[in-house]
């Protein structure tokens, strides 16, 4: 497994999740990541955007499978507005977290502060979230598994990293 890259702020951190189209697994590891933080106490020290590589979608709300997954789980999705990745956020963020292969080629692949956001999945490290979108409902529920254990592993090593606040 990965270790996210230390914070530029100290006591701070900036996190970006990029898929797609940014309607279906970066909202939903968006939403998730910012639930298990706000449990774990560092909603306020930890920042969460998720984008889309591609800008068909901007403005749109999340896909409605991706949405009623969430709320059946007890998530609260209706925040969400698809964004545009920016090139800048590599420079932005503390860490950018893409989905799978191809959205890594397309921000520009790996780096200090790139990685994929299963490289912190604990039973599958490095591993691809694969995109539901052209398949069942299984399909979301399946990603949903895969986000809600990486992600809780993203928010124990942040609390690790972060320690208590000053």
């Amino acid at each position: 497994m990965h270790r996210l890259p230390e914070p530029r702020t100290p006591g701070r951190y900036r996190v970006a999740v990029v898929c797609l189209g940014n309607i279906c697994r970066s909202p939903m590891a968006h939403v998730v990541l910012e639930s298990r933080l706000a449990d774990a106490g560092l909603d306020d020290r930890v920042e969460v955007v998720s984008a889309g590589t591609g800008g068909w979608h901007v403005g749109d709300p999340m896909d409605r499978r991706a949405a009623a997954t969430l709320s059946a789980a007890g998530y609260d999705p209706s925040r969400h507005r698809a964004r545009q990745y920016d090139a800048a956020w590599p420079d932005a963020y503390d860490v950018v977290l893409v989905m799978d292969e191809t959205n890594l080629a397309d921000v520009g692949g790996r780096s200090e502060r790139v990685q994929m956001f299963r490289d912190h999945d604990p039973e599958d490290p490095g591993g691809e979230v694969p995109d539901p979108y052209y398949g069942g409902d299984d399909g979301f529920e399946e990603v949903l598994a895969m986000v809600e254990r990486t992600s809780d592993a993203i928010a124990a090593e942040l609390a690790d990293a972060l320690g208590d606040p000053a």
